[in-house]
């Protein structure tokens, strides 16, 4: 947490936390993780929920849970943004994730898929935030749009204006490999011509 609060000092408030429970076991082994069952990711992202927003907003944190335990920790500086850097959920799962979701993000990320969904699940979440008393309109709406190795930048505009549609806030537009800056003032241009902002 002390880095996520140094970044978000030095950037000058532009830090977003993005967290999610884990899925990419070839990543994760790399680097001698072990992921766990999903059932033991869920749990211990729930704890984490937790724990990161304690740390980020309170003067100390105690916790005592099956994957944390805290006894006043402190976490100083904090950073300029009150009560804490912007944090983003990604995932879909209904009970848990989406749950989870509205309790701790300030953002959250559909994985992709269709706008229809995407609109499903957003219910989903919506109800997630009733059963505690939030608004759902707190939290920004994004998804992932891919430009394929085809170029077809007015698809991607296209899905962006459907999920839009459906209360997308932002898109992420995932890019083709490699790499070509060359795609960005195209796809920048189709997206000023459609008026979408």
């Amino acid at each position: 947490m002390c880095l996520a609060s140094a970044l978000d000092i030095v950037s000058g408030g532009r830090l977003e936390l993005g967290i999610g429970a884990g899925w990419n076991e070839e990543e994760s082994g790399a680097y001698g993780i072990e992921l766990g069952s999903i059932k033991e990711r869920v749990d211990r992202f729930e704890e984490a929920g937790q724990v990161l927003v304690g740390l980020l907003a309170q003067e100390t944190t105690t916790f005592n849970g099956r994957y944390f335990q805290l006894e006043d920790a402190h976490n100083e500086p904090k950073g300029p943004q009150q009560p804490h850097p912007p944090i983003c959920i990604g995932g879909s799962g209904e009970k848990r994730t989406l749950r989870i979701t509205a309790r701790y993000a300030d953002h959250w990320n559909f994985v992709g898929g269709p706008p229809e969904e995407s609109a499903r699940k957003r219910g989903v979440l919506a109800a997630h935030c009733a059963d505690i008393g939030r608004d759902p309109a707190e939290i920004t709406l994004s998804s992932h749009v891919r430009l394929g190795p085809e170029r077809d930048y007015q698809k991607v505009v296209d899905e962006a204006a459907a999920l839009a549609a459906e209360g997308l806030d932002l898109a992420i537009v995932y890019l083709p490999q490699p790499y070509d800056p060359d795609v960005l003032e195209p796809l920048a241009q189709c997206i000023r011509d459609s008026g979408l902002r």
